[in-house]
């Protein structure tokens, strides 16, 4: 028990969230649960997104201006890395993820506490929106072609990022590349040697009227620019894989 409370204590959840007052505050509770370290990034919300947080025991940092999904997870990395976390847990604030699975990640990490991991969703549960889908394994292509290795579901937000990976890998975070950087740091993590892997999510239909802030032809259009810009500006031979993202499965 000392150790799953020390293992606990080391690691950070970041939820970055926009205009999700709906949703935020369930997410936020049920991670707390699972980690004692909780920061939610509310994104210059205009629905309440941080009244909503009020009385729970997470860290509420928020944006005066909208620094996109990119700029919220940077300025959470910042925070849990100053407060010496030895990695960062992400998921979405929308509900789609389900926080009781963050000890899975913890587990894995344990075992490989320098990877990557990558809350992979079943094919079934990402084909429930058709256009949504496309757009992930659009991504997921061109992603895997310029790691030089496949990624299962490079487009899921629920991750673990190692610490050092944090410190060692820079990406732009502007407004314009808040799904871009989630795309860039799979890339640039297996070019400084991370391995990444996939751990089995589930994911439920996301509550309420509310759609996705993801937009699947403007934000696979800029995942797809850049990584063609990676391609040519580094002569990176394409479709020479390396190897996959390993699977892996809770104990």
């Amino acid at each position: 028990m000392l150790h799953e409370d020390r293992v606990m204590n080391s690691y950070w959840v970041v939820i970055p969230a926009y205009n999700e007052a709906a949703t935020v505050r369930d997410v936020a509770m049920r991670a707390r649960r699972q980690c004692p370290n909780v920061i939610v990034v509310d994104d210059a919300s205009s629905d309440g997104t941080d009244r909503v947080l009020a009385g729970l025991d997470v860290t509420v940092l928020r944006n005066e201006q909208n620094c996109g999904k990119a700029g919220s997870l940077m300025r959470g990395f910042d925070y849990a890395l100053v407060h010496k976390a030895a990695g960062v847990i992400t998921l979405d604030a929308d509900g789609q993820h389900a926080p009781e699975e963050i000890p899975v990640f913890l587990e894995q990490a344990q075992d490989c506490p320098n990877t990557l991991l990558i809350g992979a969703r079943r094919t079934d549960q990402r084909r429930a929106s058709f256009w949504r889908y496309a757009a992930n394994r659009i991504a997921d292509f061109w992603i895997g072609w310029a790691a030089g290795r496949s990624i299962e579901d490079s487009q899921s937000g629920f991750r673990l990022y190692p610490a050092h990976l944090l410190r060692t890998v820079k990406v732009p975070h502007g407004p314009e590349r808040s799904f871009v950087y989630e795309s860039e740091i799979l890339i640039e993590g297996t070019r400084c040697g991370c391995e990444i892997r996939s751990v089995p999510v589930s994911v439920t239909r996301r509550p309420g009227p509310r759609p996705s802030h993801f937009r699947p032809i403007l934000d696979i259009a800029r995942i797809v620019k850049m990584v063609v810009w990676k391609l040519v500006s580094r002569g990176i031979a394409p479709l020479r894989l390396h190897g996959t993202a390993n699977r892996v499965t809770s104990k």
